[in-house]
């Protein structure tokens, strides 16, 4: 049984994020924390001059309630927000918190990922412990 559970949430209507949260319970051990965590990628500069700042602090705050939101229901559950590229805050993020299972949703790969890599394969391949992904 783990301690330190870390659940990256995408919004993306192909990730399925209620299995990823109801392996989580499963393998909690008593007392174990369960993090939440959503990352916002960086916004392209050619881009950023295009939206208010006001518009980019709403989405963050409606992206941090809906987290909260589904933390509600976990027992010593939290939700975590932070701005990066996925993968490798994915894995920062881990690391700096002691974090001893990662499990993630992941897709079908498309042509795409085999050139690019997809999330997934990349805190697959790096993590500092377990990941556990789902299809």
């Amino acid at each position: 049984m783990y301690t330190n559970i870390l659940v990256p949430v995408s919004f993306e209507a192909e990730r399925d994020v209620d299995k990823s949260i109801d392996v989580a319970r499963v393998l909690a051990g008593e007392g174990a924390q369960i993090a939440l965590l959503h990352v916002v990628e960086h916004i392209p500069s050619y881009a950023v001059s295009y939206m208010s700042q006001e518009y980019v602090d709403e989405a963050s705050r409606a992206v941090q309630a809906e987290l909260e939101q589904m933390a509600e229901g976990i027992e010593n559950a939290r939700a975590v927000v932070i701005e990066g590229h996925s993968g490798r805050s994915i894995l920062d993020w881990a690391g700096k918190n002691g974090v001893d299972c990662i499990i993630l949703a992941s897709h079908r790969p498309g042509l795409q990922d085999y050139f690019l890599g997809s999330t997934a394969a990349q805190v697959v391949r790096h993590a500092g412990c377990s990941v556990h992904v789902l299809r």
